[in-house]
Parts: structure tokens; C-alpha cells; sequence
């Protein structure tokens, strides 16, 4: 006879299996199948980045820089990206918890945490960087916390229109275990946080729709645009060029 905890498992398994599974009510579209097959190229980017190697340039205004990364990514994702944020003299933090697996209430509230030990340690506001999923919760750290914020910049990061306009959200709903447009947290994703707000998309982003990465007016204060795939957002030289250089600005 299967015992109590064999049955709660199975059953939490059968409901987030569902949840997959569930139709697109607002027949919302992620990018096409060729943009999402090209992501599975990004094992090539280290090798691209040798034959275009690009001089990292001291910053004329070094900043604490925390990366979020995005949703089933781990911190090491993002490694080479902190590297490079380092070696232009900036202070990159990670987020202080493993792989990215949703946005739950329970992983909100340690990230709000991570946030405020680290601009406790030099009352210096903090630049939140986010890729996909992390910068969605950046923007969402920056509305609890303007004070503690100096700006944020998010890179691919589905914060507009419709939470299905991606080629994610299945997998988002079954491992985070709610629906993406029923968060754990109260809030209006696309309402924009009140501090300096810079949305970076691509139009060859396989995951994320860039319309939804790249935002309304009134949703972000700027947009840069890019020509490099989701997974490039944190591994290409052009991504990596264009967060430095607006971590210059003043």
C-alpha cells in the first residue's frame, strides 16, 4: 500500500504535469522553431568570442553590479559575464542562491535578503542585472526596494504583454509549480519600477518574444537592442559591450 508522503508526491507531480499541459488561452506565440533550434548553438559562442576578441575598458564609474540569472540557469551561467565586469573594475555579485527555479514566494524573499546584506555592507545602491527570468524579478526588487536601487537593466527578460509569449512557459509551470500569470507575489509585471529602467532584447531571441523583452513606453526608460540569441545575452562580446557601456553612463 503506497504511503501518505508516496501519495502527496505523486499527486503534486500529476498537478504540475497538468499545468504544462494546459492550452494557450490568450493564443499567445514565442519565436519560431528556427530562432529556438539556434539556441541549443550556444555551446559556440567561447569560440566565436576568440576570433573577435574585444579590449574591456577601465569603467569611468565602477559600480556594485548583482546578476540575476534566468529561470533553470545556475550563477555559473553568467561567470564569463561577471568576469568581464570585474575586469573593468566593477563589483559583481551573484544572487547569492543556486539555479533559477521561479519566481515562488519563498525565493522572492531570500533574494530581497541577498539585496539588502549586500547594500548594508557599503550603503552604495546596487545596479541589478537580469537575464530572462532574473531581470522579471530585478524589476520586481527595484519596486519594493527604490532606495536601495540604482538602476536595472534587464536582458531578455519577459516582463510585457502576455507571460506566454515565450517558448518557456510549460517548463516554468511545471517546476515553479503556479501558473506565469498568477505569480506568488502581488504584483503588475509590466509596471515599471521606479528607478532607471533599461530593457535589452533581441529580434534572434529563440525563447523570448522580443516584444516582450523589448517593453512598451511607460514600462521601461530604454531599450537597447542587440542582435544576439537569448543564451548570447550572457555570453556574447556585443552583449557584454553594450551592459558595460551602460553601466558608464552617468
Amino acid at each position: 500500500m503506497a504511503t501518505l508522503p508516496f501519495l502527496e508526491t505523486r499527486q503534486e507531480w500529476s498537478r504540475r504535469i497538468a499545468l504544462a499541459a494546459e492550452p494557450c488561452p490568450d493564443d499567445a506565440r514565442g519565436p519560431r522553431a528556427l530562432l529556438l533550434l539556434r539556441e541549443f548553438l550556444w555551446p559556440l559562442e567561447p569560440v566565436k568570442r576568440r576570433f573577435s576578441p574585444v579590449e574591456v575598458s577601465p569603467a569611468a564609474n565602477p559600480r556594485r553590479v548583482m546578476l540575476l540569472p534566468g529561470f533553470g540557469a545556475h550563477p555559473v551561467r553568467m561567470r564569463w559575464l561577471a568576469r568581464q565586469l570585474e575586469k573593468a573594475g566593477h563589483t559583481a555579485k551573484s544572487w547569492g542562491m543556486g539555479v533559477n527555479l521561479g519566481a515562488t514566494a519563498d525565493r522572492f524573499a531570500k533574494v530581497e535578503e541577498r539585496l539588502e546584506e549586500l547594500y548594508e555592507r557599503r550603503g552604495q545602491k546596487i545596479v541589478l542585472v537580469g537575464w530572462s527570468l532574473g531581470g522579471v524579478m530585478a524589476r520586481e526588487l527595484a519596486k519594493r526596494h527604490p532606495d536601495k536601487i540604482e538602476k536595472v537593466v534587464t536582458m531578455g527578460s519577459p516582463f510585457s504583454g502576455s507571460p506566454r509569449a515565450n517558448n518557456g512557459w510549460r517548463a516554468y509551470q511545471a517546476i515553479a509549480g503556479h501558473r506565469v500569470d498568477e505569480p506568488e507575489i502581488d504584483t503588475v509585471v509590466a509596471e515599471k519600477p521606479p528607478v532607471e529602467t533599461v530593457a535589452m532584447w533581441s529580434p534572434r531571441d529563440g525563447i523570448v518574444h522580443p516584444r516582450s523583452a523589448c517593453g512598451r513606453a511607460g514600462e521601461r526608460d530604454r531599450t537597447i537592442a542587440l542582435r544576439c540569441s537569448h543564451m548570447g545575452f550572457v555570453l556574447s562580446n556585443e552583449a557584454m559591450s553594450a551592459l558595460l557601456s551602460e553601466l558608464d553612463r552617468s
